[in-house]
């Protein structure tokens, strides 16, 4: 046998024996489908969104995360973790450096371009999609269960999951007032239908002022809102660290609004509403009581 076919008898072998060791490994499927082979639980994590940080530290795996993104705020002790840059703007060169086994990104703010680096880099990345409340729900399912804990993982979102259906139940057959979300000042911005905070009102027993514009978070006038009448207005803010109570009493002394005239204006904190984290059910409770007080919620 010559050099050249022995040569090509050993890359084969070779090459046989990386694809057995790969069959040797699970197997798991992301939102995009792609497949990812883990050949054992990872034990250094990235984060690269503020919500899967704390689904990782739900999961009680804080200790195994080794770098997140920026604003990566709950729960506090994320704060001192290695920082990868935003969530749409982040450094492949740090999220390398910190020798991760495991990336976990989302399709909603990472950018492909920067999981396809990462994983010429030989980077396992792993990408979630959540569209709305239960589908967060489902994303700490499979989080739990590529990271090992898939057990935990299970019981955690089936107590997420009783806590939704309860406030379904609760404000089944209820009226459904009208909703105004108000998510930044200026310019003011509300929501539409194809957003987790829309879900959140749905579920809570609400119907979404602006559930039919076109875009995501579109921009109304006040004198389209007050058109509008609605019922209910909620106050948040993409803003870190804002003061929200003077919007609130601006909306309050406009009695021509129904909302104003019945004294149902509410603050919220844009955390718990508007990212696809465990938090998002304490967000869907504090909604339900503001939409339905007349309900009997009990202690």
């Amino acid at each position: 046998m010559g050099p050249t076919r022995t040569r090509a008898r050993l890359f084969a072998m070779l090459a046989l024996c990386v694809w057995a060791g790969m069959l040797q490994g699970a197997v798991y499927t992301d939102a995009l489908g792609r497949k990812l082979i883990l050949d054992q639980e990872p034990g250094r994590i990235v984060t690269l969104a503020p919500s899967l940080t704390e689904i990782v530290y739900f999961l009680g795996l804080g200790d195994r995360v080794v770098g997140v993104t920026q604003f990566s705020s709950y729960p506090p002790e994320a704060q001192s973790k290695p920082k990868v840059g935003s969530y749409v703007n982040l450094s492949v060169e740090q999220i390398i450096s910190l020798a991760p086994d495991l990336v976990i990104g989302t399709a909603d703010g990472n950018r492909p371009a920067i999981v396809e680096l990462l994983e010429k880099a030989g980077i396992p990345v792993f990408v979630v999609n959540p569209r709305n409340t239960r589908e967060v729900i489902q994303t700490i399912r499979d989080i739990g269960h590529l990271c090992g804990v898939a057990e935990k993982a299970q019981v955690l979102a089936r107590e997420l999951s009783t806590r939704v259906d309860r406030i379904v139940a609760k404000t089944s057959g209820l009226d459904r007032p009208l909703v105004f979300l108000q998510v930044n000042t200026r310019p003011l911005m509300t929501v539409n239908a194809d957003t987790f905070s829309s879900d959140l009102i749905r579920l809570a027993g609400g119907r979404n002022l602006a559930d039919q514009e076109p875009i995501h978070y579109p921009r109304l006038s006040i004198e389209e809102v007050i058109g509008r009448e609605p019922q209910v207005i909620i106050v948040s803010s993409m803003e870190r660290g804002g003061e929200f109570e003077e919007v609130r009493q601006q909306w309050l002394s406009m009695p021509m609004i129904p909302a104003a005239k019945t004294g149902r204006v509410y603050l919220v904190d844009s955390d718990l509403i508007d990212r696809p984290s465990p938090r998002i059910v304490e967000g869907l409770e504090l909604l339900a009581r503001d939409i339905h007080p007349e309900a009997d919620w009990g202690h």
